[in-house]
């Protein structure tokens, strides 16, 4: 028996490898797009600058502070009753991991000439992937679920959410040795339109509602959920 299950005139197994492309080169990206942040030394983004403050208090290297800090947010998911994929786990340890190896082959910058350009790729990047993991659609990442479900579960609209967070996470940061400056600025007003963007430009088309299946599964039982 022949059985014939597409995505839009994609055949499923190729739909899910775009997927799963897209998800850990979003990941892997988003780590080499933070070091080049701390590389060019001008700013990290909030969640960075906590990272790095307590990487510098406790000499751990900031892509393991990364995992641990996103394995403790995950962990805090179990009250909220989110339900994390895999992506979510994913990107506690993908973002780490290539957020050291990076920093192990890029070498630190001087030069504020060199420093700037660091900066805008390292916030452009970023963008991009963000863009790639979340249209993989396979969960949302720690600290973003942690957002969605103090969301769900206070009644607060996600901006207040998330600035909240966002707040308490960059003072804590600051105050443990992490770098705030004009990157930390440029990154909170350039990320939410680069993601947008990109998010345009990566968007994975949904399955068709209705697939020829001459035996076997079902396409829904076919297609690896988030």
């Amino acid at each position: 028996m022949h059985r014939s299950t597409t995505t839009r005139g994609v055949p499923v197994p190729a739909y899910l490898t775009r997927r799963l492309l897209q998800l850990y080169a979003g990941l892997a990206l988003y780590g080499a797009s933070s070091a080049l942040l701390v590389r060019a030394g001008l700013g990290l983004e909030p969640w960075g600058v906590l990272h790095q403050g307590l990487s510098e208090r406790t000499g751990i290297s900031i892509g393991v502070v990364s995992i641990i800090v996103g394995a403790v947010v995950l962990l805090l998911w179990i009250p909220i009753r989110q339900r994390p994929g895999l992506g979510t786990v994913s990107n506690v340890f993908v973002v780490g991991l290539a957020m050291d190896a990076t920093l192990a082959l890029v070498p630190d910058v001087q030069p504020l000439g060199a420093r700037v350009p660091l900066l805008v790729a390292g916030v452009v990047l970023n963008g991009m992937a963000t863009g790639l993991y979340i249209s993989a659609r396979f969960g949302p990442g720690p600290r973003d679920g942690l957002m969605t479900g103090l969301h769900r579960l206070t009644g607060r609209s996600i901006r207040l959410v998330r600035t909240g967070l966002e707040v308490v996470v960059v003072a804590t940061g600051f105050l443990l040795g992490g770098t705030v400056g004009a990157g930390t600025v440029l990154y909170a007003l350039a990320i939410g339109p680069l993601a947008q963007f990109f998010l345009r430009v990566f968007a994975v088309p949904e399955p068709e509602k209705s697939s020829t299946v001459v035996a076997g599964a079902s396409p829904r039982q076919s297609i690896l959920r988030p």
